[in-house]
Order: structure tokens, then C-alpha cells, then sequence
């Protein structure tokens, strides 16, 4: 480990961080830019488009009709998660990578609808999954795709972690 780095953790992946944040608000702000609410761009039929939607709530729209205090409240929870994952990254040990890249992952997403959240209120989304017109995914965006990628590592981390303690 380079001088310096000890007791730092896994805090080298912020460089992820920041990049899941810079990727996340320009993306958002390209097709608040380029598109009319709600506007639908057809990128692959019957599956896939570009769209414009605003995100009051939190995952599938949750208290999105609210008169407003989930705004704070969402935000609150944000930078508590926040803090907890940067303590845990300092915390993590050196081979601890994988971890520490899901983490990191999970806290881009997390600032970047963070930032929405409170300078905006609300958050911006524009991908549209979809099959036909029968069944459509909640809109969602790049911290949204970054949180859940983080946590499906998580889990995977977790999963084999279990299995290895077991065998």
C-alpha cells in the first residue's frame, strides 16, 4: 500500500463517486435540455425509450402526491446513507475491493438524486423500460441505475461471503 493510504480504506473509489455524480447530473441535465415532459423518444420499440419525468417521491414514485414534506425527509435519509457509507469505506480493508467499488457506486447515486432532491425538488429521470404499451417500469436515471448496480454487488458480497463461511 503507497505511504499515505493506510488507514484510508477503500476512500480510492471516490474517484467512482465522482464520476457516477458528473455521469448522473449531465445525463439529467442533456435531457431536461433536449426533451418536453413527459415526450417520449422510441429507442427500441415496444422496449425501450428516452423520456422526461420529475420524481417527487422516492423508488416507484413513493409519497410523490405528499404536499411537500418528503422532500426534506428523503433528503435527510440521503445524507444519513450518505455519511454511513463513507465511514464504512474508510473502514473497509485493503482487499476488500469489491465492496468498497459497490459502495462507491451506491454513494454517486445516492448524491446525485441527492442534489436533485434539494435544488430542484425533485428528481430527474428519463429511462424508459417497457413492454408494448402494456407494462411500463418506473422512469429512472444513472444514480438510480448506479444504487441498484452497488447493491446487487452487495448482496452478491454477501451471498458468497455466507457460502464461503459455510463450506
Amino acid at each position: 500500500m503507497p505511504k499515505g493510504m493506510a488507514g484510508l480504506g477503500q476512500l480510492k473509489w471516490l474517484w467512482l463517486t465522482l464520476f457516477v455524480l458528473v455521469l448522473d447530473q449531465a445525463s439529467k441535465q442533456w435531457f431536461e435540455n433536449n426533451l418536453s415532459l413527459y415526450e417520449q423518444v422510441v429507442i427500441i420499440p415496444d422496449l425501450f425509450s428516452w423520456t422526461l419525468a420529475y420524481n417527487r417521491g422516492a423508488a416507484f414514485s413513493f409519497l410523490a402526491d405528499e404536499t411537500g414534506w418528503q422532500r426534506w425527509f428523503f433528503a435527510l435519509i440521503a445524507v444519513v446513507a450518505s455519511s454511513v457509507l463513507l465511514v464504512w469505506l474508510k473502514r473497509l480493508q485493503s482487499h476488500e475491493r469489491w465492496v468498497g467499488i459497490a459502495l462507491a457506486l451506491v454513494l454517486g447515486g445516492a448524491l446525485g438524486n441527492l442534489y436533485d432532491r434539494v435544488v430542484l425538488g425533485h428528481v430527474v429521470d428519463f429511462i424508459l423500460v417497457h413492454w408494448k404499451t402494456q407494462w411500463y417500469f418506473p422512469a429512472f436515471n444513472v444514480a438510480d441505475s448506479a444504487i441498484t448496480v452497488g447493491a446487487i454487488m452487495l448482496i452478491l458480497d454477501m451471498l458468497m461471503n455466507s457460502s464461503a463461511k459455510k463450506a
